[in-house]
């Protein structure tokens, strides 16, 4: 049977697919547009198969709040090249993705991959998509922050995002950007000292004593010197202990507290394309 543009035309704008590949699948098809969205499909899963071996190291970092300003997700899409990550449809693809994860709130990775977009699960638009656009997709992580107040901040470009929870509700969206920037800008390992991992302290403080010993300090000295160098290692790397970069001289700490009595971060989220 005779294909007509508009037909052509109806399953580009239904799959997002090329032209020929819409009139071959239609031709394929003999004209059964559902049959037609199949085969695209079938074709999408094709080439994500033969393309698993390549390496999705660009995409996009978003992050975002629900309008009650009380929950945050933030998702990272990756793709193969900073063309397509560039792409507006493919910025808008992953916004649908991270809407999703804020009006359903999944669990985990898994259950989001599985979540419900359009009628059709996460995961499957992906694999149809790595056909239309002809590179690997990988929705490769997925964050989440829960507090009285939530900030998302995403940095330019879309390869680098945050999300900051405090610990009361309305807080002054200024100073709660300027913190989620901080965790953007500085990288902290954690909240604060009480939240970095007990083995990350117990190496540190074995780094101390080896470079105390090999400065020849005393053998008696050697627990006290690793322990102020831990508290400095604190100071550079946990977010509440960090100086604040725009007045080095209060950390983020102090810094919330002169912003309002008892302020300070709960939960912060940071992830991001360039390591």
């Amino acid at each position: 049977m005779a294909i007509t543009a508009a037909d052509v035309s109806k399953l580009r704008k239904s799959t997002g697919a090329g032209m020929m590949d819409c009139k071959k699948a239609l031709t394929e098809a003999e004209g059964d547009f559902d049959k037609a969205v199949e085969i695209i499909r079938k074709k999408g899963q094709a080439i994500a198969n033969k393309r698993a071996d390549r390496e999705a190291t660009e995409g996009v970092v978003l992050a975002k709040v629900t309008e009650d300003g009380k929950h945050g997700a933030l998702i990272v899409l990756n793709c193969e090249t900073d063309f397509v990550a560039k792409n507006e449809s493919y910025v808008d693809f992953a916004t649908s993705i991270l809407d999703v994860a804020l009006a359903n709130k999944p669990a985990d990775l898994d259950a989001l991959k599985a979540s419900d977009l359009n009628g059709r699960p996460v995961i499957e638009l992906i694999t149809e998509q790595t056909g239309v656009i002809g590179e690997k997709l990988d929705l490769a992580a997925y964050e989440t922050v829960s507090a009285e107040s939530v900030i998302a901040y995403i940095h330019a470009g879309n390869k680098l995002a945050t999300l900051v929870g405090f610990n009361q509700e309305g807080v002054d969206q200024e100073a709660a950007k300027n913190v989620a920037m901080q965790a953007a800008a500085m990288a902290p390992v954690a909240l604060n000292a009480d939240s970095v991992p007990a083995d990350v302290k117990e190496k540190e403080l074995e780094i101390g004593k080896e470079m105390a010993r090999n400065e020849g300090k005393p053998e008696a000295m050697l627990e006290k010197i690793a322990m102020g160098r831990l508290n400095k290692f604190f100071k550079e790397s946990t977010l509440m202990e960090q100086a604040f970069v725009k007045d080095n001289k209060v950390s983020i700490k102090k810094y919330l507290e002169s912003v309002s009595k008892g302020l300070t971060a709960v939960d912060f989220k940071r992830f991001t394309l360039n390591g």
